[in-house]
């Protein structure tokens, strides 16, 4: 009997050692999966950054040779072609450089050079499509982008060897983190990337006459003002802007440092439990976003009284001279867009958008990133042509139901001052832009009722 049970134990024990050592071999094998699979997504990532890179190297090329080519351009015709190709190539170099693993700010010049080729670029081609010569101030600035142009050529091209060398991998930069970065590419090479920056040190970007030339070299967010502010601050904020009396609790979810404006987020929970995200700039302690989540059963404000209620809401909270443009209605809520009014002009690019409920006229969001992107005092004294030589300009068959200012975004981040001609053909109703210093067609919106609001397409 004894040896029975003797037996018995010993077979539980070695069936536990075998089950141990089981173990110990899937762990192994799950080890080196993982590790492999850890080395292959590093490798992929390695070799997304190399393509990257030599794409970058590959457009930078471009762009010294097409800005070598613009000097020497003789005819308008040839010159706008060059020039639009340079736009292209500069425009696809800055693609490329956003996928590096770099922070933005590490090379901030080299990312601002770029952009201003692009949009230089493209400002000259259309002079060149219109059949206008370069002037010889456009000439010199172009020889000075080019000399830049060069110099991160160069750069690059001794980077390229330290990659091809083996001197540095994308991975080490990733692991280093990015507030070290500047001390880690010192280390790597005395020629790379430390000395891309340093080559555009006293780079400030191109000062030229045109309407938008402001805005095309300026790349700091213009409505952002004030200074940093920490989490107790913006809940203060947060607490006057909706009311502390209206608030049960305020629970923080972060600082979004990453975000293109970098914010405090909040979760808030009103009286009657409904909830409501707000998100406050660090810097300066602007409201960026509020949206509150709820139901909106019944219709009772007409549109005119909804925008009333958004437009005071907006003053009461410091932003003035604001002025409705479109809006959409969905739900028992309406979205109206309002705009900055600086003296008659209509400023779209400074966008505010304004959700207000149609049962008791409660705002339930707000949305000012194009706001604080974009808002500040523009220059609009740069008039060149009446309003009587615009409508020289426009279509006969447009019946004119309103004429304005208005300063208008374009796609490529600069602004035209033009003239805003309304009017209707054929019972479709067409928004018609024209240039008011020198009198060009530049953008013609349709404006469609959709039944739920009006629209531009």
């Amino acid at each position: 009997m004894n040896k029975l049970v003797d037996w018995k134990e010993r077979l539980k024990k070695g069936h536990m050692l075998s089950v141990i050592v089981v173990l110990l071999i899937a762990v192994a094998i799950l080890g080196i999966i993982l590790y492999k699979k850890q080395r292959e997504y590093r490798q992929a990532s390695e070799n997304s950054y190399n393509m990257a890179f030599y794409e970058l190297v590959d457009y930078v090329q471009n762009v010294e040779t097409y800005l070598a080519k613009a000097l020497i351009s003789t005819t308008p015709e040839h010159g706008a072609e060059t020039l639009t190709n340079l736009w292209r190539e500069a425009n696809l170099a800055q693609s490329y450089l956003s996928m590096l693993p770099v922070e933005s700010q590490e090379l901030e010049n080299t990312e601002k050079f770029l952009n201003q080729v692009s949009d230089y670029s493209y400002s000259l081609s259309r002079k060149n499509i219109y059949n206008e010569s370069l002037s010889e101030e456009d000439l010199n600035n172009l020889t000075e982008l080019h000399s830049y142009s060069t110099e991160l050529e160069n750069t690059l091209n001794q980077l390229s060897e330290d990659l091809n060398s083996g001197r540095f991998e994308w991975g080490e930069l990733t692991k280093k983190g990015t507030v070290a970065f500047a001390q880690q590419v010192d280390n790597i090479s005395k020629e790379s990337f430390s000395n891309l920056e340093e080559n555009f040190h006293e780079y400030s970007g191109l000062i030229y006459d045109g309407a938008y030339s402001e805005h095309m070299t300026s790349t700091e967010k213009k409505g952002l003002t004030g200074e940093d502010i920490d989490e107790e601050k913006a809940k203060s904020i947060i607490e006057e802007f909706m009311g502390k009396d209206k608030i049960k609790e305020i629970a923080s979810l972060g600082l979004s440092e990453n975000a293109t404006i970098p914010a405090y987020t909040f979760s808030i929970t009103g009286n009657n439990d409904e909830n409501t995200n707000i998100s406050i700039s660090q810097k300066g302690g602007h409201i960026i976003y509020m949206n509150t989540n709820r139901e909106v059963n019944t219709e009772i404000l007409s549109q005119e009284e909804a925008t009333q209620k958004g437009k005071e809401f907006l003053e009461t909270r410091g932003f003035t001279n604001m002025k409705e443009t479109y809006y959409v209605t969905q739900e028992g809520i309406t979205t109206i867009n309002y705009a900055y009014q600086q003296e008659d002009v209509i400023v779209y690019s400074d966008l505010i958008k304004v959700k207000v409920a149609l049962d008791n006229g409660e705002i339930l969001g707000i949305e000012t990133t194009g706001y604080l992107n974009n808002h500040t005092e523009r220059d609009i004294s740069k008039i060149q042509i009446t309003k009587e030589q615009a409508k020289e300009n426009l279509n006969p068959k447009l019946e004119l139901t309103s004429e304005g200012m208005a300063i208008i975004p374009t796609e490529w981040q600069t602004e035209l001052l033009c003239y805003e001609f309304k009017g209707k053909v054929n019972d479709k109703q067409f928004l018609v832009y024209i240039n008011a210093e020198n009198g060009r067609e530049e953008d013609i919106l349709i404006i469609t009722d959709t039944g739920n609001g009006v629209l531009t397409m």
